[in-house]
């Protein structure tokens, strides 16, 4: 990780393309703010939590509760699973419009979607850096700490990009729009139980959240999701062989993510929420009186 001055440097000279001078005389002692962590256990004192959920966020929520899933029963119904790159794609524009909803009434510049951009590709490398080890990857931890950060629509579209780019290189199939919906979805609910309060940011919360996260919100879509790619219909027999079969296969799965947020999870939001509070990423505008 980058020290507190280094990264201020490089992120100055990287997002405003200023001389270094020139932010150092510009910023100010609440910029620099140093980020602990503090007693009660609480990663980030300062990160923005009202306690209350943007309409906007209902209503992300509800338009991919309603298209994401009537896209996966189409291309299974009547694709039978050949048109998934199509369906993948149509996935990540549902993914983009709740995002780009959080930036009505703004000029959004392009370091704001930067941020998110890096994020994926850190999901994407972690991904293949692991990939020798099946099911053990960091991409539940990464887009549970983008939820927490930037919102769940963030974290939704994180996850998306995220398999949808990698899967570029681990191989494309039916499965992926499946996995796209998991990840994003995961991503999804963090932003909103972090902002509703229920999900704190500490270690152990966000630890415990991945772990339950990925046993019963991506187990229980990919396990049936599997049925329906193999046989194209689901019987109760199938679904407690698949159900008992996938046990070893999630429980590695979320011990890899609680494992992740555990080393990651600090530093990763110590980072974040240093850049967002410096730059103003991400952040609603105020109604003018």
């Amino acid at each position: 990780m980058l020290k507190e001055q280094e990264l201020d440097r490089f992120l100055d000279e990287f997002l405003d393309g200023a001389s270094p001078t020139e932010q150092e005389n510009k910023a100010t002692p609440e910029e620099m703010e140093e980020y602990t962590l503090p007693s009660d256990g609480l990663i980030i004192r300062q990160m923005r939590k009202d306690g209350k959920v943007d309409h906007r966020t209902w209503v992300a929520l509800a338009l991919m509760l309603l298209t994401v899933p009537l896209i996966l029963y189409l291309s299974v119904r009547f694709f039978h699973g050949r048109k998934y790159m199509v369906c993948s794609l149509i996935v990540v524009v549902a993914a983009m419009l709740p995002f780009f909803m959080m930036f009505e009434g703004r000029k959004p510049k392009a370091r704001e979607i930067m941020v998110i951009s890096v994020l994926a590709a850190i999901g994407v490398a972690g991904r293949a850096a692991f990939f020798m080890i099946p099911s053990f990857k960091p991409i539940a931890a990464i887009v549970i700490i983008t939820g927490v950060s930037f919102g769940g629509e963030a974290g939704f579209l994180v996850g998306c990009l995220i398999m949808l780019i990698s899967n570029m290189f681990m191989g494309h199939g039916p499965w992926t729009p499946w996995q796209m919906f998991s990840y994003g979805l995961i991503g999804f609910m963090a932003g909103i139980l972090y902002q509703k309060g229920i999900l704190k940011a500490r270690k152990l919360d966000l630890c415990i959240y991945g772990f339950l996260s990925v046993i019963f919100i991506f187990g229980g879509i990919m396990n049936p999701a599997s049925i329906l790619m193999s046989y194209g219909y689901i019987t109760k027999e199938s679904l407690i062989a698949y159900y008992i079969s996938g046990i070893p296969v999630d429980l590695v799965h979320a011990s890899s993510t609680v494992f992740f947020l555990w080393t990651m999870s600090r530093p990763l939001l110590e980072k974040l929420e240093r850049i967002k509070r410096k730059y103003g990423l991400i952040e609603p505008q105020e109604e003018e009186l």
